[in-house]
């Protein structure tokens, strides 16, 4: 047993054209956004995130307008994106993101849920950077924390410890500049605070850690460090 899903996205960005492109079809830009660190050379799109590094052969390529990709695994596991692009008048454009595939097993469901969480933060990421960051690119940081055991009281530890007050946050990690932005995005599995210069993410990794993916546009700081602050946080 398994499941085909289809999900489609369409993001009204204050950027231009070429602007969404540099942000879809290029490694820095692709780094701004999404997770880990990103190589794309016309070809294929490669992705380094911890021991997961997945290469997707690109199958459309033009320039300012589309943009798909994809791979699949000997078990039938597949994963596809497109990226259309439309621009609008004043310099904004819309931009219209399909992620589909194919989740082999009888336990699909919980990892599509997950799956379908986490793309909704990478997707309304990709919206706030193109907004408030277009034009510049970011310094990845990932780091993995404990294992979790218990989601629902590691998120409440979690906010405690960000300093979280309605739609803001604000704390200051040991060692680490002090963050005080606005949450731009939530849902049950990960938060994401935006500042003047950087995209804070927390997640709830799939049967595995929480994760920090956080995104620097000046001052990067290292995936030591944050590591470090999400053990001593005891977020278990």
């Amino acid at each position: 047993m398994g499941h085909e899903f289809e999900s489609v996205d369409e993001l009204h960005v204050d950027a231009t054209p070429e602007q969404a492109w540099a942000a879809i079809a290029t490694g820095p830009g692709i780094d701004s956004w999404f997770m880990g660190r990103n190589e794309v050379d016309g070809q294929t799109v490669r992705t380094a995130f911890g021991g997961y590094t997945p290469r997707h052969a690109i199958s459309a390529w033009e320039p300012g307008k589309r943009l798909a990709y994809g791979s699949a695994a000997e078990d039938g596991r597949s994963i596809a994106y497109e990226f259309l692009i439309e621009g609008r008048d004043r310099g904004s454009t819309v931009l219209r993101v399909t992620a589909s595939g194919f989740l082999p097993g009888d336990d699909w469901a919980d990892e599509y849920e997950a799956m379908t969480r986490g793309n909704a933060l990478f997707f309304n990421t990709l919206s706030t950077y193109l907004t408030h960051f277009a034009g510049r690119f970011a310094t990845p940081v990932t780091a993995f924390g404990p294992m979790i055991t218990d989601w629902p009281s590691t998120r409440a530890k979690l906010t405690t410890a960000i300093g979280r007050h309605g739609d803001r946050a604000q704390f200051a990690p040991p060692g680490l500049q002090p963050v005080d932005g606005v949450v731009y995005f939530e849902n049950d599995d990960t938060i994401g605070i935006r500042t003047n210069d950087a995209l804070y993410r927390f997640l709830r990794g799939f049967r595995g850690p929480v994760m920090a993916c956080h995104l620097f546009f000046s001052r990067p700081e290292t995936d030591q460090a944050w590591q470090a602050w999400l053990n001593a946080e005891d977020l278990t």
